[in-house]
């Protein structure tokens, strides 16, 4: 039977707000530059909804704009998330690795499931080195419905998973760890709201907590 923890991305192992401002400002400013924006950068609301996946992210921001727009500045955002992560300027939660480390010897297998879309996710990945501990990452770009839920049942089918749990921040990984029969960890870290973690099975405030608790009977 295989033990498998369902990692988060975004506001679980990867600081996003390392990068998120400097990425989305340099996006505003470049839709400014092709007058395509004129307002201030909404950074508070995209803080308010970080974690959904981009589609909506920019539906939210830029309610009166049209798919194209929309689609040009999801593409420049990506760009520029990539570039600042291939440069060094984010970084991942501390004790990220030796937590990672314990698990794969403790026998459990573990996947990423984030909202990301695939070359953002790949872009940490390879800078941090993930693929050592991680045996596959997915992306809700693999989902039609988008849905944090269905991309948890894809790992589940594909590994035929019956033992589990999901780890992250925002209530979308908690309610995809019940969706599934499995046991959900909220993080309570940068972007997490207590009212949305007083759903999960369990909460931690540092992830080396992961190694000191028992995750999954054995």
């Amino acid at each position: 039977m295989t033990k498998a923890i369902i990692f988060d991305m975004d506001g679980t192992l990867f600081q996003t707000d390392k990068i998120l401002e400097m990425s989305l400002e340099d996006t505003f400013q470049y839709l400014r530059s092709i007058n395509k924006w004129e307002a201030e950068t909404p950074l508070n609301k995209y803080r308010e909804i970080m974690g959904v996946p981009l589609p909506k992210v920019w539906e939210a921001l830029m309610p009166h704009h049209s798919i194209h727009d929309r689609k040009l500045t999801d593409q420049y955002f990506l760009k520029r998330l990539i570039e600042n992560i291939s440069n060094g300027r984010g970084a991942l939660y501390p004790h990220v690795k030796e937590t990672l480390q314990y698990l794969v010897e403790q026998k459990y297998t573990i996947f990423i499931a984030s909202n990301g879309l695939i070359e953002y996710l790949k872009a940490i990945v390879d800078y941090y080195q993930l693929n050592q501990w991680i045996t596959e990452t997915f992306s809700i770009e693999q989902i039609d419905s988008l849905n944090k839920s269905d991309l948890v049942k894809l790992i589940v089918d594909t590994y035929h998973i019956t033992n589990g749990m999901v780890i992250g921040d925002r209530l979308s990984d908690i309610k995809a760890a019940k969706d599934n029969g499995l046991v959900s960890v909220g993080c309570y870290f940068d972007f997490a709201k207590e009212e949305e973690l007083a759903f999960a099975d369990m909460v931690i405030h540092n992830l080396n907590e992961l190694t000191q608790i028992e995750l999954i009977n054995k």
